[in-house]
Formats: structure tokens, sequence, C-alpha cells
């Protein structure tokens, strides 16, 4: 099973709105979560559910969120992404886990990502809700950059192998570390304020395209995820703040003394 999130866009330094036909809205039936898991499947290339049905269905029965966008077309509507949340907790408050998140890629590079997300925030701040928290994968630019520095969510934990061995398209061959991201909700409708960088950090490098390089070169893969996880795993257990992503692909790390 595969749990990353594919937020956004992958320029997401140009913040552009959703077209007007995008309606992103909250899933209950059955039916709606069959479609759900076969957009999940397109995402991430897999022949098996990510999530099944019947879990999907438990989450949206006990409180979760589950979502979708869908674009309205002249014959109907075509979901194009969508959001699974469960129910947590964060530094002992209220917290919603986005557990799963895609979009189909002709859906990219458009604001739909951005705007799921934000209907995610607006979601959890009318149900009481003070943290979203979710993991991706250290590795891949673009959701780095978006995470970082669009959404201004905060980097809290590394987390090695976090989910074992993944067999689908996007992340075989390679370990499951990840970086376990919040979002203070507080007001649902504005950008976190997470610290600005000093000036005075430390640059901890990614590759350009890592799902490209899986293909390519997994000892490549496996050196990148190796330093990769002895800089910010190490940052992070000593207290230090990733407190920006530059364009160059590089998480940007104070002293969090």
């Amino acid at each position: 099973m595969s749990t990353i999130d594919i937020n956004g866009d992958d320029d997401p330094r140009a913040l552009t709105d959703p077209p007007d036909n995008i309606e992103i809205r909250t899933l209950h039936s059955a039916d709606e979560m069959v479609e759900l898991c076969a957009v999940f499947q397109q995402v991430w290339g897999s022949l098996t559910e990510l999530v099944t049905i019947e879990i999907l269905m438990a989450v949206s029965h006990s409180g979760g969120y589950i979502s979708a966008a869908f674009e309205s077309r002249g014959d109907g509507e075509k979901m194009l992404g969508a959001s699974v949340g469960i129910l947590a907790r964060h530094q002992g408050r209220p917290a919603l886990h986005s557990h799963i998140t895609g979009l189909l890629p002709g859906a990219r590079r458009s604001g739909v990502g951005r705007a799921m997300k934000m209907h995610q925030r607006r979601w959890a701040a009318e149900h009481d809700i003070d943290w979203i928290v979710w993991t991706f994968d250290p590795l891949v630019r673009r959701n780095a950059w978006f995470n970082i520095e669009v959404l201004g969510a905060e980097a809290h934990e590394y987390l090695p192998s976090f989910y074992g061995t993944m067999t689908d398209s996007i992340n075989s061959g390679d370990e499951s570390d990840r970086l376990l991201m919040a979002w203070p909700v507080v007001d649902g409708n504005e950008r976190s304020t997470r610290e600005e960088p000093t000036g005075d950090g430390v640059l901890v490098p990614t590759p350009e395209d890592i799902v490209t390089l899986r293909r390519t070169d997994p000892a490549a893969v496996a050196r990148w995820r190796q330093a990769t996880r002895d800089a910010l795993q190490g940052a992070l257990d000593r207290g230090d703040r990733v407190v920006g992503f530059t364009a160059d692909g590089e998480y940007v790390v104070e002293s969090g003394s």
C-alpha cells in the first residue's frame, strides 16, 4: 500500500486558482468510494487497491475526512483527485492524519492540489481540529516545495522505512522514508505562520527527479536516501528546524537552540 501524498502542482511557484468548473466535496457513498479507488490506482500505477472500499466507508462513517475534486463537463463530471484523512492526535491535540492524497497527472499545475488542501483545512477548522499531519517522501522535490513553501507546513519528524517495502510503480525498489509534516489549522483560510529563514541555515540537497532515478540508477537512489536520512533525521533529533526549501531543491535547516 502506498501512502505518500502527491500534493498539487509540478511548479507550485505559479500559484493559480483552479478553474471555475472544479468542485471539491466530501464523499460518503460506496459508489463514490469505488471511483476514488480507481483514481488512486491510476495515480500510483497500482493494479490493486491502495485502500479498500470497506476501510473508506468505515473512515467516512466514523467521522473521518474523505474528499474529491471533480471537473464538470458537458456530459457529466470527472474525478481528478481525492484525499483520505483519519482522526488522530498530534502533540496531545486533536489532529487529522491525511493518509493519502493524489491527483491525476493531467490535473497538476492547475491549482487543484492547493485547493484540495485548503478544503481539508477548512473542514478541520469546522470540526475543532488543531493540526493536519501527513507524511511524504523527502526526496520528492515537488512535494517538498509544495508542503514547505506553498502551504507553510512544519517538518516535525523523520521516519525511516516508515511503510516497509512498497510495490507500487512510483515507490518500488526504494526505502519508504517519510518526513512527517504538521500544519496548524488556526484559520481554515490562511497560510500558517512558519518561521522564516534567518540566513544561517545548512542546506540539504535532493535529487532532481527521484522517480526517474529509481528506474535508471538504484545505487544512486540508495546514496541519496542515506545522505538525506543522515542529515534530516540527525537535525530533527537534535531539535533543529526545517525553515525552508529552495528553488534549487535544498532543505534549509537552522539550529533550534
